[in-house]
């Protein structure tokens, strides 16, 4: 069958009812059962191995492990299969992870410490997953919850039992950790520093001489050195036959009538009219706001009454609105030409001021100049249509037999080759499409042709022919290329030669902005930047001392930089109060932190740690 990326979804026999019940179980396990997992991990085998007297469940580290899969495929943005998730080491962070746990339980187990059964009813009653249609706990909820995933009632609170003895012990260990003062002192002093610095950026017109162009010899000199600049990578010569809508849109009939009814149905977008640009500042009453036009008839600026108001233009700005959405003002701020200011007039917030910022004059497109626009949508939609309705063809076509030639000669579609590099979109208009690429990406010599859905509603299906190994662009077909590496090249060595002049004469007593226009940053913190420019600008304004000078480079970029003050962290205000105490609080975390860390470790060392790689491996194996 043909790939589309709700196909799995079509084949399931459940109701929509059903399938939303489903949907919300397992929404509700996943926040209410917190460590638990979903599923139960099944097997001959009963545990990975034990930290002293506490044992390891299969069952635990396979929760444990395809939670892991879960969220590091969520971070990169695709599904994982387990054994792509195994190559990035996960295994053993999980094992780590489930080690710490028992390790913490054989320790709670051995002191006594755990809790009762009130304690662990009381937090059973607190979760949303298991509250009815009255917001309170329900027993029959929580009682198919657990049997829906596979859990007993009784397993389910002893794991639960062992979580909250787990965050006394934690608490109990890492509670109580202050940072030093001198350690947040010095935290504090170094984060809040500021610098203020001026910069003058450097481009080719800054250049006393312009650079030549290069001969033919030093394009081929340059060619020789930097070859890895001018090779093609390995690709996929990939054969496929595609049918696309853009393809057949011209050849679908329109139908005028529907022509005409599409225009109607979307006539706002084709006749739209006059409209103004304009700020609404409020006021609280007429009286304020009739003060208010005095003040700016007797010459106070309107962003000045802005000020007064404690607001900004950002906050004012309406955008451009019709006189109908101007409601009683419409007329007022319409009769206002550009630049001028109507009121106060009467608003639903109250009596304001409306600055008029531009005047949007009526647009109007007839029938006769959109109808070839909206021709092209309905022909579009249609050629989808008829595309859809040929997936069935095209697969039973390839199920037969049928070679992407014979689907070129039999069922029209497109033949083509492209060269594929994986994990690149190429130039191609095919490449353009994601589910292309990834079928690009992943096909094999000898895999059969299937028909792939797209995502404007064409289908395609492919063939890898060949892989084309790595090999030079020729000179003479790189040659453009090669004469602007070149260019950029000897444009930045020319630049990076003048900023070492400006920086020898600026330590010699001559003033930056002798040399042309300079951007001066009053004042910025470690995490700043300024547009344009490379991230290692301000991290290397902050190891100047004050009135050195620098020069930064990056792509594109060349700046002679030059430190005018360092600014030493404020000691006083809500400010510093605010960050310092962020910051102790951040240190003490990690100083308690660090202690949990150091105290299982020793507790799961003491106790001895024992691992049944075989058992290991046999849960990796049950995953997919």
């Amino acid at each position: 069958m043909a790939k589309t990326p709700t196909e799995d979804d079509k084949r399931r026999p459940r109701g929509k009812a059903q399938e939303t019940a489903v949907w919300i179980l397992m929404g509700m396990l996943i926040l209410g059962l917190g460590g638990f997992g979903v599923t139960s991990f099944s097997g001959g085998v009963k545990k990975i191995g034990s930290v002293g007297s506490t044992d390891i469940s299969t069952d635990d580290y396979a929760r444990a492990l395809r939670s892991q899969v879960s969220a590091l495929s969520q971070q990169i943005g695709k599904q994982l299969s387990m054994q792509e998730a195994l190559s990035f080491g996960i295994d053993k962070q999980v094992i780590q992870s489930v080690i710490n746990r028992a390790a913490l339980d054989n320790e709670a187990q051995r002191a006594g410490l755990s809790v009762g059964d009130d304690v662990v009813a009381a937090e059973i009653m607190k979760m949303d997953s298991f509250k009815g249609a009255s917001g309170t706990f329900d027993r029959e909820a929580y009682r198919m919850t657990l049997d829906r995933n596979r859990l007993s009632e009784a397993e389910f609170e002893t794991n639960l039992r062992r979580d909250i003895s787990r965050e006394l012990l934690q608490g109990a260990v890492g509670g109580g950790f202050a940072a030093p003062k001198p350690m947040t002192d010095t935290l504090y002093n170094w984060v809040a520093e500021r610098r203020g610095f001026s910069m003058l950026r450097l481009t080719e017109a800054d250049l006393a001489v312009p650079v030549a162009e290069p001969t033919d010899a030093e394009l081929k000199a340059h060619y020789d050195a930097h070859i890895d600049r001018f090779t093609k990578p390995e690709a996929k010569r990939i054969t496929y036959a595609a049918l696309l809508p853009d393809a057949i849109a011209k050849d679908q009939p329109v139908d005028e009538a529907a022509l005409k009814k599409l225009y109607d149905d979307r006539i706002s977008e084709f006749v739209v009219p006059e409209r103004r640009i304009v700020d609404r500042l409020v006021f609280p009453d007429q009286a304020s706001a009739e003060a208010a036009k005095a003040k700016l008839d007797a010459g106070t600026t309107f962003e000045a009454l802005v000020a007064e108001r404690g607001l900004t233009l950002d906050a004012i700005d309406q955008g451009d609105v019709s006189k109908a959405d101007l409601g009683a003002a419409g007329d007022a701020v319409f009769a206002t030409s550009e630049g001028g200011v109507a009121g106060p007039v009467d608003s639903d917030l109250g009596p304001a001021l409306y600055r008029v910022n531009g005047v949007l004059a009526a647009e109007e497109t007839s029938f006769d100049a959109a109808r070839e626009t909206l021709a092209t949508e309905l022909q579009t939609d249609a050629a989808r249509k008829v595309i859809s309705d040929r997936v069935e063809e095209i697969d039973d076509l390839l199920a037969g037999g049928a070679t992407l030639e014979d689907l070129s000669k039999e069922a029209g579609l497109a033949l083509a080759t492209v060269d594929h590099v994986p994990g690149q979109q190429g130039d191609s208009a095919i490449e353009g499409y994601q589910a292309f690429r990834t079928a690009a990406d992943a096909v094999q010599q000898d895999d059969f042709p299937e028909a792939i859905v797209l995502d404007d509603g064409g289908l395609v299906a492919l063939r890898l022919d060949e892989v084309v190994p790595s090999a030079p662009i020729p000179f003479d077909e790189a040659k453009d290329k090669v004469a602007e590496d070149w260019r950029k090249e000897a444009v930045a060595k020319a630049l990076a030669a003048r900023a070492a002049e400006i920086k020898a004469a600026l330590e010699g007593g001559a003033k930056i902005g002798s040399f042309g226009i300079v951007d001066v940053t009053p004042e910025t913190a470690r995490t700043g930047t300024v547009a344009g420019a490379p991230d290692t600008l301000v991290p290397d304004v902050f190891k100047l001392a004050e009135g050195a000078v620098e020069v930064v480079s990056g792509e594109g970029f060349t700046a002679v930089v030059q430190l005018d003050k360092i600014m030493p962290a404020a000691t006083e205000g809500e400010d510093a109060t605010a960050l310092k105490a962020s910051l102790e609080a951040q240190a003490g975390q990690a100083i308690s932190q660090d202690a949990f860390a150091a105290y299982t470790a020793a507790l799961a060392a003491e106790a001895g740690i024992t691992l049944d790689q075989a058992a290991i491996n046999a849960v990796h194996t049950s995953l997919p």
